[in-house]
């Protein structure tokens, strides 16, 4: 039975999902801001910069391989425990991330943040399915996907405030604090049961044995009595200190209390050996190895010098699993992915469309600051981010505006529209000059651009949603965020890689300093110019692309994003 039969979900549930999802958003932005800071924390110096790859793509393949199987996991188990799990591997990685004193815990917290940030989109936006009807779905599902792209702007930010106070150490122990206690208030508010008082107290316990473990609190470690926990009952084996063993004998108690009161338990352990059961284990095996091959080839390229990084291995390799992903669901009878579900029209051309706007979307995050920083601003970061910022604020607008006119107009034609103006404004970019920006143009070209992308975000949702089955949305919503996500991916490697062919040719066309300026080779503003002309036909090029890939999504949700009228709509 669909989730949806079982429990109609409340308003409190739904608004602290979203919430989540802001915090985990927010997150996302936050740890670019504070890179640097990262990285010197971990012992990893500015100059090895490239080093920084793994704790970026630690958090995308965690945020995209395991989509599939939380989605499904959605389905099968109901969307607020995988709500509450992912907030609590969200809040894990979180803790872990702010205790590293090493590359490698880093990379591993931010994996397991990945993980849990990719979860939670697919089960709220299954959420707001469940609770509303198709005719009255888009206007939430539009609310969601604004809070969802209002943490680019307000990520930031907070990263700003907190850095301008602490370390960077304290977002996390921000981003884990918020996670357990937005995990608490959902688990509490979900049904109105409250959780086992024994196993919260067990809970608690385990958590702060191991926080104190791996933060080693110098007002702690270096106390004379309380440093004792830190000492190791076993000399020969340091895991053997107070806390750690204070850890393992709450956490088993817990396990053992979970199995013994079922009723309101913390941790859901009777239905395990169950839901094992009703898991597609190779195919969720299969999904992770392609997405994960395909996300850290894009994710760890040089696009300076590469498309994708290893494309010997990874693309072989995701090939394969691909196609043996998808001859095994064919024949069995739980798949992963019902991809039945996906046969009409509708929801793979979500997908399709999804997948463009991730394209068009990157091309804007990357070359406007880029553009800013070698027009205007050059050398300002901040100046930078905040003409970025003139597109970012329009885009939460526009998602709220596209789910209130799919109440009036068709699904399709608010997200084809929506496209549609992003287009033009791209357009307008490739026409920009060095000192386009300062003008009141340049506002409007941005605004326009943000607002057209919100525009698209929640017809997009409304009819994949609408056109699959209850049963099957936390599985349809996580292949809705795997495309955008991987539109992005290949977006940025694919443009990017065009963009700098072009520079290149035509640095080689302009000749050298001492043939334009035999006399002044050291000062020769021909070449300057020439220089700067050629770096503006780069940032053009990458703005045509995106208007190129913009207009295709116009086309392609104008066309493909039919909705179904009758039992299952948009």
């Amino acid at each position: 039975m669909a989730p949806a039969a079982r429990d109609r979900p409340g308003l409190p549930v739904v608004v602290l999902a979203t919430l989540a999802v802001l915090v985990t958003a927010a997150d996302t932005y936050v740890v670019v801001l504070a890179l640097p800071d990262i990285l010197t924390g971990v012992g990893v110096g500015l100059d090895e910069l490239q080093r920084a790859t793994p704790i970026i793509g630690g958090f995308l393949l965690g945020y995209t391989a395991t989509l599939p199987l939380l989605g499904r996991l959605a389905d099968l188990r109901g969307r607020v425990p995988v709500l509450v799990g992912c907030l609590l591997l969200f809040a894990l990685g979180s803790l872990l991330t702010a205790t590293a004193d090493g590359l490698g815990p880093a990379v591993l917290g931010r994996g397991l943040q990945g993980i849990g940030a990719g979860g939670l989109v697919p089960a709220t936006l299954a959420l707001v399915a469940d609770r509303w009807p198709p005719e009255r779905r888009a206007l939430p599902l539009g609310v969601v996907g604004a809070v969802q792209e209002a943490g680019a702007v307000l990520g930031p930010l907070a990263g700003a405030a907190v850095l301008a106070v602490a370390d960077w150490r304290a977002i996390f122990w921000l981003n884990l604090l918020l996670g357990l206690a937005l995990a608490g208030g959902v688990l509490v508010s979900a049904r109105g049961r409250r959780p086992d008082p024994v196993g919260l107290a067990l809970a608690a316990l385990t958590g702060l044995a191991v926080a104190l473990q791996l933060a080693a609190p110098a007002a702690l470690a270096e106390d004379v009595t309380l440093g004792l926990l830190y000492v190791p009952a076993i000399p020969s084996l340091e895991a053997s200190t107070p806390l750690v063993l204070i850890a393992l004998v709450a956490g088993a108690a817990l396990v053992v209390r979970s199995l013994a009161a079922p009723v309101g338990a913390v941790l859901p352990l009777r239905g395990l050996p169950r839901l094992a059961g009703e898991v597609d284990v190779l195919g969720s095996v299969l999904a992770v190895v392609a997405l994960g091959s395909l996300v850290w080839a894009f994710a760890a390229a040089d696009p300076a010098t590469q498309v994708v990084a290893h494309g010997p291995v990874l693309l072989p390799l995701a090939l394969v699993a691909a196609i043996a992903f998808v001859l095994h669901e064919r024949r069995t009878p739980e798949p992963v992915l019902p991809l039945g579900a996906l046969r009409p029209r509708g929801a793979w051309g979500a997908l399709v469309v999804n997948l463009l706007v991730g394209v068009a979307l990157v091309a804007a995050l990357v070359d406007v600051p880029l553009f800013a920083r070698n027009t205007t601003t050059p050398g300002d970061q901040l100046g930078a981010a905040l003409v970025l910022l003139r597109l970012l604020v329009a885009v939460p607008v526009g998602a709220v505006a596209g789910g209130w006119l799919c109440r009036t107009f068709p699904s399709r034609l608010v997200a084809a529209g929506g496209m549609a103006l992003t287009t033009v404004a791209f357009v307008v970019m490739t026409t920009w000059g060095s000192t386009s920006l300062d003008g009141v143009a340049s506002y409007v070209v941005l605004l326009a651009a943000g607002f057209g992308f919100g525009l698209a975000i929640a017809p997009v949702n409304a009819v994949l949603l609408g056109v699959t089955a209850a049963d099957v949305h936390g599985s349809a919503s996580a292949l809705a965020v795997v495309a955008r996500t991987v539109g992005m991916l290949s977006g940025l490697s694919l443009l990017t890689a065009v963009a700098l062919r072009r520079f290149t040719a035509e640095v080689d066309a302009i000749g050298t300093p001492f043939e334009l300026c035999p006399d002044t080779p050291a000062d020769c503003a021909p070449y300057d110019l020439a220089t700067d002309a050629a770096i503006l036909t780069q940032l053009h090029t990458v703005f045509a692309g995106a208007a190129i890939a913009a207009g295709l999504a116009a086309v392609a949700a104008l066309v493909l994003l039919r909705e179904v009228r009758g039992s299952v709509r948009s």
